[in-house]
């Protein structure tokens, strides 16, 4: 059996695109047809469509809803690379980007004016994402021209707005009812933050981490042998923030975890340093749903952030990441906050995925016992 797909690039991701009733015609389980396109259980993910990290081992699934206030609703798959699982507890705000790209190249959504508003609505979290694509004349630009930090290459600009985001997974922007908490890991009693918005995330300061703060460029290497204290962390605040039962069951893509401080020397391009853990290991750029969680947390008193953040004026925030400066913005629209990204996002091939030969007889077989 084969399978239509998008392979599309959002913002510093990379994932495949399906359509809902594409996936619902195999007869399959998700959690089982995923790991086995992809190519996992395997590091290399050699006999699949997976790029072999966690920035590109991922899947959007779209449908065109009955809601009419909704263009596009999607749900977002991030598969496992060394096991067969589909983690399914979170949104990527990177790919998200592709979503009113792919509505506009496949005609769901017709451009007006400069620039097309196109309403998603994500199923992982239930955000509204109001997403703002450049179509200048009412088109898209016939070469894409737009760039960002992190991609070495343009791609149509793409602006997320989420709308009022705070709580979406938890209920609460705080969801331990703190701004701050206490978590002893590794025999080490550490200040963290636990906000939702966007995506669940635990913010940790790099001062107590040892980091060198100065050093901006020195983070990933101390990281590196500190991901296991890190784990404990991420692990307890997820059952701190009700995302699991026991430190054992939580997921690996939530909550996310944020390491902060604040620039030594006052930075003309940048308003605070981060550097994210996505699915374990240092993120090469940041998250963009936890890009949501910090703008709100800086915004927030006697949180982690805020305590660096609190003499920023306006409504914009600079991000240091390891890809470059990321900025989030926040406006007013029809009577809600939308807390925002630009991103950039492509269409790099069309194409046909062949559904691995064992899975494909048992479908087959189905099928044909369900015409008999």
């Amino acid at each position: 059996m084969k399978i239509e797909a998008e392979w599309m690039r959002g913002g510093t991701s990379k994932c495949w695109v399906f359509e809902t009733e594409h996936l619902d015609e195999t007869r399959t389980s998700l959690d089982e047809l995923l790991p086995r396109l992809f190519g996992s259980p395997d590091h290399r993910q050699i006999d699949g469509v997976g790029g072999a990290t966690s920035t590109t081992s991922k899947a959007m699934i779209l449908r065109r809803p009955a809601d009419e206030d909704v263009d596009v609703e999607f749900t977002f798959a991030q598969v496992g690379i060394e096991e067969a699982a589909v983690d399914w507890g979170s949104n990527c705000g990177n790919c998200s980007a592709v979503v009113g790209l792919y509505a506009i190249e496949k005609g769901w959504v017709v451009p007006r004016g400069d620039v097309t508003r196109i309403v998603t609505r994500n199923t992982n979290t239930g955000q509204v994402i109001v997403q703002r694509v450049a179509t200048p004349a009412g088109a898209l630009p016939i070469v894409p021209d737009a760039q960002m930090p992190g991609v070495a290459f343009p791609g149509y600009r793409v602006g997320l707005g989420f709308q009022d985001p705070a709580g979406k997974t938890t209920g609460n922007l705080l969801p331990t009812g703190a701004a701050s908490d206490t978590i002893t890991a590794g025999g080490t009693r550490w200040t963290v933050s636990m906000v939702d918005a966007g995506a669940p995330v635990v913010i940790v300061r790099a001062e107590e981490l040892g980091l060198d703060t100065a050093r901006y460029d020195s983070w990933a290497a101390g990281v590196e042998l500190q991901l296991e204290t890190l784990e404990h962390i991420r692990r307890q605040a997820a059952v701190r923030m009700g995302l699991a039962p026991t430190t054992a069951a939580a997921a690996r893509a939530i909550p996310k975890l944020a390491i902060v401080a604040s620039p030594v020397q006052p930075d003309p391009d940048s308003d605070v340093n981060v550097m994210m853990l996505s699915m374990g290991k240092p993120h090469p750029a940041l998250a963009i749903t936890g890009s949501i969680a910090l703008t709100l947390a800086s915004r927030t008193p006697g949180t982690v952030l805020s305590s660096i953040t609190c003499d920023i004026p306006g409504t914009k925030l600079r991000l240091r990441t390891p890809a470059g400066v990321i900025e989030t913005w926040s406006e007013e629209h029809d009577g809600s906050l939308l807390v925002g990204v630009d991103r950039t996002a492509r269409t790099i091939a069309t194409t046909i995925i062949h559904l691995p030969e064992a899975l494909g007889s048992a479908v087959e077989a189905s099928l044909a016992s369900a015409t008999q």
